[in-house]
């Protein structure tokens, strides 16, 4: 049995931010059996002794399947994709494609959509946030133009087919929901509502959302 170590508790401000959302999307699309492990983040269980024996940068989420612990949510949505042989292609080139897409969703879209998060929700607390914004932003624009273009002629990043790296790109473009910055980039935006228009991401923040006692449709 697959046990997942999610979020059990998270500060509000972060409900439906969190990056366990990835893996619990992929358990649910594969429909594979799994537990939850709810992890309680503002107590400081990250940092505890036996966590950090888990991941020793205290982050959530861990996937233990039966003794094999592994951290980093694109390695663990990977893992699941080739244990299972489901959404990744079966020959060689066609899973280096997938691959290819989610190191892209987490090393050239996400950090800086996450850059944009963190200075809205830092707030006045972050004395640089507003200097920073211009730049930053721009940074962000450039590659959410070269998304809308690759998504062109394609409804999912490798083609006709929803894989892994779908999940990754939509929950790093999910980052920046509230802000206005997907409103220039229609492909992109169609895509994000595609992608989350699956019965198993709403399957997944219902159960996610009934775990951390929030309130229905606050994690959307």
């Amino acid at each position: 049995m697959i046990t997942l170590y999610g979020f059990g508790r998270v500060h509000s401000k972060v409900v439906g931010l969190t990056r366990d959302l990835r893996v619990l999307w992929a358990l649910e699309e594969l429909g594979v059996p799994y537990r939850v492990h709810g992890v309680d983040h503002p107590a400081g269980e990250t940092r505890s002794e036996e966590y950090l024996r888990l991941n020793p940068f205290a982050q959530v989420p861990v996937l233990d399947d039966d003794g094999f612990v592994l951290t980093e949510t694109g390695a663990i949505l990977l893992y699941l994709a080739e244990k299972t042989g489901r959404l990744i292609p079966l020959d060689l080139r066609g899973r280096a494609q997938v691959s290819r897409w989610c190191f892209a969703a987490l090393n050239s879209v996400e950090p800086p959509l996450f850059d944009l998060v963190m200075i809205e929700l830092l707030g006045a607390s972050d004395p640089t946030g507003e200097q920073r914004r211009p730049v930053v932003l721009k940074h962000a624009t450039r590659k959410l133009a070269s998304l809308e273009d690759w998504l062109q002629e394609r409804p999912y990043l490798t083609g006709e087919a929803f894989t892994v790296a779908d999940i990754l790109m939509t929950t790093v473009l999910r980052e920046v929901r509230n802000a206005g910055v997907l409103d220039d980039y229609p492909r992109v935006s169609a895509y994000r509502e595609r992608c989350e228009a699956r019965p198993a991401w709403k399957r997944t923040l219902d159960a996610y959302e009934q775990r951390l006692g929030v309130p229905e449709g606050s994690a959307r």
